[in-house]
């Protein structure tokens, strides 16, 4: 079994040192010392940005985001709508038998997508003014389209 141990009954062999105190006025003086060894030379800044540089660290992040969130609104209400509304309006004036050739003869499938009715083009173009096929011709034109037997 250990026996205990205890530090004050072992005295030292050598004197403890004596310690002078410091001297006056040191640790009032001491963070003004520090502060002007830690202290480098101003940075040099552009003269037109120099009040940029005075701002605080949060004071400057409040500012970019309101610059940024300023540019994207402007970005997003001064942008013209009037391209969307021009297509639409376009396609009223092309004649049926372009539109029609256009069709026939491009090798690209024609999807559900594509035929879906947009609401934009509803009032722009009159129900009567659609290609009206009749039962045989819309045969005729099913049994010419090459079927995929990978979809049966």
């Amino acid at each position: 079994m250990n026996t205990p141990f205890n530090l004050d009954e072992h005295r030292r062999s050598r004197p403890r040192p004596t310690l002078a105190p410091p001297p006056e006025r040191y640790f009032e003086q001491l963070p003004m010392r520090v502060m002007q060894r830690v202290q480098g030379a101003p940075a040099a800044t552009a003269p037109g940005w120099g009040w940029l540089a005075a701002l605080t660290a949060p004071v400057r992040n409040a500012l970019a985001s309101t610059v940024i969130l300023g540019g994207f609104a402007a970005a997003f209400w001064l942008t013209p709508a009037a391209p969307l509304a021009a297509n639409s309006d376009a396609l009223a004036y092309i004649p049926q038998e372009q539109l029609l050739s256009y069709l026939l003869t491009t090798d690209q499938r024609i999807t559900l997508v594509d035929l879906a009715e947009v609401p934009g083009t509803a009032s722009a173009t009159p129900a009567s003014t659609y290609w009206q096929a009749s039962p045989t011709e819309l045969r005729e034109l099913l049994d010419e389209q090459s079927a995929d037997e990978s979809y049966l």
